[in-house]
């Protein structure tokens, strides 16, 4: 039998203690920590789409990540934060409750279940909901986890992938209209300071000029970023352009756009995730959940 998602968070921490894991190594040590069998090892979610050992070990990950106590320096890699090993060194446990006194952690919490707390005595925390509650804090939970990792995905790439991204993305938004084959990444040596260029309208007379940056996220854009790209949309005669970074923007960055005489959407990393869930760009559907209701119509006489 699988123990509970909770009892996997400490074994999984403490195998970081002191080298960084393998996707592969962790499941190996998991399964011998808990002395698992090959049968408790084929036993299925609920759903049946996935294992529940890979399943409780893929949380855990992902709550540790998020607590910041690991840290993920490249795919299918752990490695344990400073915060993770201060943990290690006064505890023999660890809980959600635990990880709840971690602002980070809290506030992630929050965002798939906003009656969430970390005051022990604060009663809300008993608070019942109802199914169809539970259900839509579980899928935000599971989409915000999606953005992080596409997001994580996206920086291991190459700048010339992320500009093809952005562009592929604004075309499944709806621009580009009939005229999709004139959407284009410009040449890195001749872009005169635009990565991409996509028709808004259906005749392609009115142009969307583009221009990404795949920053880390301690790395946000500037004040002189956006009024360089404004230069380059005045050069252009262009009146409309897009600015998207995988970090964030500055309060400059964003005053220099708001007060240009071109239109300018901003879009930072979070928002660029959540249009990538949106639209299915760089995701794919693992399962389908049809919330059905009582047809009245069928039983009238």
């Amino acid at each position: 039998m699988i123990p509970k998602f909770e009892k996997f968070l400490y074994p999984f921490l403490l195998q970081l203690k002191d080298k960084d894991v393998s996707t592969k190594e962790m499941k190996e040590a998991i399964i011998e920590y808990f002395n698992l069998t090959e049968d408790d090892c084929a036993l299925r979610t609920r759903g049946g789409t996935a294992f529940q050992l890979n399943d409780r070990i893929g949380w855990c990950r992902q709550w540790l990540r998020r607590a910041l106590f690991i840290e993920i320096p490249q795919r299918g890699v752990y490695h344990i934060t400073q915060r993770g090993a201060d943990y290690l060194t006064t505890h023999n446990d660890l809980t959600e409750k635990d990880l709840l006194c971690y602002p980070e952690f809290f506030e992630y919490s929050r965002a798939g279940n906003p009656e969430v707390t970390n005051d022990p005595n604060d009663s809300t925390k008993d608070v019942e909901k109802t199914p169809t509650e539970m259900m839509d804090n579980a899928f935000a939970i599971i989409n915000n986890d999606l953005a992080l990792d596409l997001l994580q995905r996206v920086l291991d790439m190459s700048s010339n992938f992320f500009e093809k991204l952005v562009l592929d993305l604004l075309l499944h938004m709806g621009y580009g209209g009939k005229n999709k084959e004139l959407a284009k990444v410009t040449p890195t040596s001749h872009d005169g300071g635009v990565d991409g260029i996509i028709p808004e309208d259906a005749l392609g007379l009115d142009k969307i000029y583009i221009q990404a940056k795949r920053y880390n996220k301690d790395n946000p854009v500037s004040r002189p970023e956006i009024q360089q790209f404004i230069g380059a949309l005045e050069e252009k005669k262009a009146t409309k352009g897009v600015f998207i970074t995988t970090s964030k923007f500055t309060a400059g960055a964003i005053d220099s756009a708001n007060k240009a005489t071109k239109k300018i959407v901003l879009i930072d990393g979070d928002s660029l995730a959540n249009y990538m869930i949106e639209y299915n760009v760089g995701v794919s559907k693992k399962k389908i959940y049809y919330v059905k209701k009582l047809d009245s119509d069928y039983f009238e006489e």
